[in-house]
């Protein structure tokens, strides 16, 4: 979306343009059962959640569980590169890492520097998952086709 911001007194002088990215994620909410939903939100529906960092609980009304709360657990940017939780903000950066998230077989002593992102969600993350702390993860509706196919088993 673009926006074009002007002062009428010096109209020829004063031009400039804003650009304003809609956030786009897709969330995927699992709960202690092992159960899990993956769902995509968009504009508007995807704003509550920019700002917010890994670890925070929020209401789970955003995504359309009622009565439930979600906890932030982690994410990837639209190049794969991991969120993690003790690098701040929204930013990507050099990280010496041991081990965590981020680093894969990691032998006694071994410290690699790996390109991590910050705890902060942002416009630039792709995927972010969450954990159902309270409440129960709905049951997918069963579309025509299944129904179809078990009408002709019959």
């Amino acid at each position: 979306m673009v926006f074009i911001l002007f002062n009428p007194a010096n109209v020829n002088k004063d031009i400039m343009l804003v650009e304003f990215n809609m956030a786009q994620f897709k969330l995927v909410v699992s709960d202690n059962k092992g159960k899990s939903i993956s769902q995509e939100l968009k504009d508007r529906a995807a704003n509550p959640l920019l700002g917010s960092k890994i670890g925070e609980i929020i209401d789970s009304s955003i995504i359309g569980i009622a009565g439930g709360k979600i906890k932030i657990t982690g994410g990837s940017d639209k190049s794969g590169t991991p969120m993690r939780p003790d690098v701040h903000g929204g930013v990507k950066k050099y990280v010496l890492l041991s081990r965590g998230v981020g680093m894969r077989n990691a032998s006694e002593g071994n410290r690699i520097r790996k390109l991590i992102r910050g705890n902060m969600v942002t416009e630039e993350i792709y995927q972010l998952n969450c954990v159902l702390v309270e409440g129960n993860v709905p049951e997918k509706a069963a579309t025509s086709d299944t129904n179809k196919i078990a009408d002709v088993k019959k």
